[in-house]
């Protein structure tokens, strides 16, 4: 069944080319299908295009569905093109001529774009949730190892004196910056499209308040055509959000990999989290961490690929928007389930607090050493010049009883100040 069949068929190459996988992805969508079509019926009924029974049973078949899909029972067969023809085939099979009228005043394409902004305001509202509880993780290590010293690097050289606590707080604060993107895409999500039909509105006197309020939407995308326009833009707000989340994740999956290395030995994990070699009995690879790596990497290009698919289309709607759906969606369940293996694994994380009585360190204190001379009146540049002596001759001595006060350093780290920064 076709929403569009007008009596003839098309060719199977043709019809199985245009569908792509939109029947299993739909499933993910058909539950918002619903919802919409539930405050569309109602609306219907409200306006008088049909009658207060007719908007009543359809509300109950469309329930009905709703639990078929909730129960994972919900089939989209290849007889049908999307989740909409299936929908409205079980509606018209269940209640006849009323189910026929469900699709009064609008069109697949705002049927799409509703169901998208429905289904990315939920899963916006996921990530969000998740990147908390990875937050919160973090700001708790931080504050458990906030005494460990861990070397700082800089072009991968022995730099300066750093923490666990400033390790995973930085970390922490960052996941703050990725959710201002994600809060941005979901605001971009919270209006509702339904309404612009085919991108031009509908002769019909719906009422688009009505079904804004019904469906929960914060306000409504009121020019038709800008409405149309947004398929495409809110899927690539939500891109930038989960690129964004992705290239925090990245990097620090990156630090674990580094430092679990032996030649680091900062970090380790029980066996149980860590993989094997075929051949070598020794190795305890870091395999969640490098997949965390890739994946986020890939995820960094999915506002590029939204881009390319989008970019030149003038207004009106064309058939490229249906691949923007092929690639959100995997990718809004690649960033849920690196997210939650993350969060799983860094409960388990294994610090070694004995860093720095290696003798190779001790060039970490150079800028700390350094600073007592300044402090003692030595100017700064012959401080430099005294200490880099020191070093080419081996007799540099480094203090170690460093203090570090200043806003941010490792000896005040502000771990309240970056809690209370977190969005609610």
């Amino acid at each position: 069944m076709k929403l569009w069949d007008k009596g003839f068929s098309t060719d199977k190459k043709i019809d199985h080319f245009t569908v792509g996988n939109d029947r299993e992805l739909d499933l993910l969508l058909a539950k918002y299908d619903v919802i919409a079509s539930k405050a569309h019926a109602k609306m219907l009924g409200k306006i008088g295009l049909i009658t207060a029974q007719e908007a009543e049973n359809l509300v109950k078949e469309l329930s009905a569905i709703a639990k078929t899909i909730e129960e994972g029972s919900f089939v989209i067969e290849d007889s049908f093109e999307d989740m909409h023809s299936k929908i409205e085939f079980v509606l018209t099979e269940k209640l006849g001529d009323t189910g026929k009228k469900i699709h009064t005043a609008r069109s697949r394409n705002d049927q799409v774009l509703v169901a998208m902004h429905l289904y990315l305001k939920d899963e916006l509202q996921e990530i969000k949730s998740e990147v908390k509880v990875l937050f919160n993780l973090l700001l708790n290590l931080a504050n458990k190892y906030k005494n460990v010293l861990l070397p700082g690097y800089t072009h991968l050289q022995i730099a300066m004196p750093s923490s666990f606590g400033l390790w995973f707080s930085a970390y922490a604060e960052s996941l703050i910056d990725d959710l201002y993107f994600v809060d941005a895409a979901y605001k971009i999500a919270d209006q509702n499209p339904l309404g612009s039909a085919a991108g031009y509105g509908s002769s019909f006197p719906i009422d688009r308040d009505f079904t804004t309020k019904e469906m929960g939407f914060a306000t409504q995308k009121y020019n038709v055509v800008a409405a149309q326009m947004g398929r495409g833009k809110v899927e690539k707000a939500a891109a930038f959000g989960i690129s964004n989340v992705a290239a925090t994740l990245s990097k620090m999956a990156m630090d674990i990999c580094l430092y679990m290395s032996q030649n680091f030995n900062f970090i380790s994990f029980p066996d149980e989290l860590t993989t094997g070699s075929s051949i070598m009995p020794h190795k305890k690879n870091p395999d969640v961490f490098e997949l965390i790596r890739g994946k986020c990497n890939k995820l960094q290009a999915i506002p590029n690929q939204l881009i390319l698919i989008t970019n030149n289309l003038p207004s009106g709607y064309h058939r490229d928007l249906q691949l923007v759906k092929e690639v959100i969606i995997p990718a809004i369940q690649d960033i849920k389930a690196c997210l939650e293996i993350l969060t799983f694994s860094l409960k388990e994380v294994r610090v070694n607090e004995a860093i720095l009585e290696d003798p190779k360190y001790d060039y970490l204190f150079s800028v700390d050493t350094l600073n007592e001379l300044v402090l003692s009146g030595i100017p700064f540049r012959d401080a430099y010049k005294k200490m880099g002596k020191e070093i080419n001759e081996g007799t540099f001595a480094p203090k170690k009883d460093i203090k570090h006060t200043h806003q941010g350093s490792l000896g005040n780290l502000c771990l309240q100040e970056i809690r209370d920064k977190l969005i609610d």
